[in-house]
């Protein structure tokens, strides 16, 4: 009798763990709406199948995630820029000292109604009387 060889199935050069670690992986850099999209549309990470379905559903959702929202940073820089198109240096300077203007006076009403008047002191000359010990796991 001939011995059968057991070939082993991949997916993308992938064996099944290796892309079921890939699936966690890139579904945990998802948001969290997609993430709760992906678990109530019964996109799962166990059987064959299923992870190879979730694992094409994870790259359309990364690829439409990137080029369609720009990140929170890229939308404050753009309207930074935006601002700073239609408006002189004596304006936004202007701007900056009345911002500042408002800082310290906002901190100053913190101050006034949450004093700190009392100085702490921890004497640290005394000793506990106990010596520490390290603990090492083995």
């Amino acid at each position: 009798m001939a011995s059968k060889q057991h070939k082993k199935r991949l997916f993308s050069g992938m064996g099944y763990r290796a892309v079921q670690r890939s699936n966690s992986h890139r579904r945990s850099q998802l948001p969290k709406r997609q993430q709760q999209w992906l678990k109530e549309n019964r996109y799962r990470n166990v059987g064959w199948d299923n992870v190879i379905q979730l694992y094409q559903k994870i790259n359309d959702l990364l690829a439409s995630s990137n080029a369609d929202e720009p990140t929170l940073e890229e939308l404050f820089l753009t309207a930074d820029r935006i601002g700073q198109k239609y408006q002189s240096t004596e304006e936004i300077s202007a701007f900056n000292q009345a911002l500042s203007n408002e800082v310290e006076n906002i901190a100053k009403q913190i101050d006034q109604q949450f004093p700190d008047d009392e100085l702490e002191q921890v004497d640290y000359s005394q000793s506990t009387g106990r010596a520490t010990r390290k603990r090492h796991r083995r």
